[in-house]
């Protein structure tokens, strides 16, 4: 008997906290914080340097904790923060920050992609494809909460 819609979407909700539950794990084996890994994560998907605003967006982290981690990883030489346009700030990485990017966040990135090169052109497409459907539907029912 094939699975009711709320079963599958209790299956989908403990993929998910399984999958960051790895990813926590991954995290600490690699010696950084949660949140530290979602900023420099962010941060190496655009070459080292990227606007605050779109750090605290795509990390999907309060803007509080974004603000928390960029001060620590300031504070160790790790990034610096510079002024765009007046108010608007982008974090950038320093050489030590790439450093340990290379140790961490792209080994991270490096599993990913060696995950994803085993399954076809079509499932990567298909799994992107459902999971912006997925997300976009989320969003907007959630404005109607």
């Amino acid at each position: 008997m094939p699975d009711t819609i709320h079963e599958q979407s209790k299956r989908l909700d403990f993929l998910m906290g399984e999958t960051q539950s790895v990813y926590h794990e991954a995290t600490l084996r690699l010696g950084l914080t949660d949140s530290t890994m979602d900023v420099l994560y962010t941060l190496c998907q655009f070459n080292g340097s990227c606007p605050l605003r779109r750090i605290i967006a795509l990390s999907g982290m309060p803007k509080q904790t974004v603000n928390s981690a960029l001060r620590k990883l300031e504070s160790d030489g790790i990034l610096y923060l510079e002024s765009v346009d007046g108010r608007k700030k982008r974090a950038c990485l320093t050489e030590k920050g790439r450093e340990l990017c290379r140790g961490t966040v792209l080994r991270l990135m490096a599993v990913e992609d060696d995950i994803y090169e085993t399954w076809l052109p079509e499932e990567r497409e298909l799994y992107l494809s459902l999971t912006r459907r997925y997300l976009d539907a989320l969003r907007e029912k959630i404005q109607e909460l």
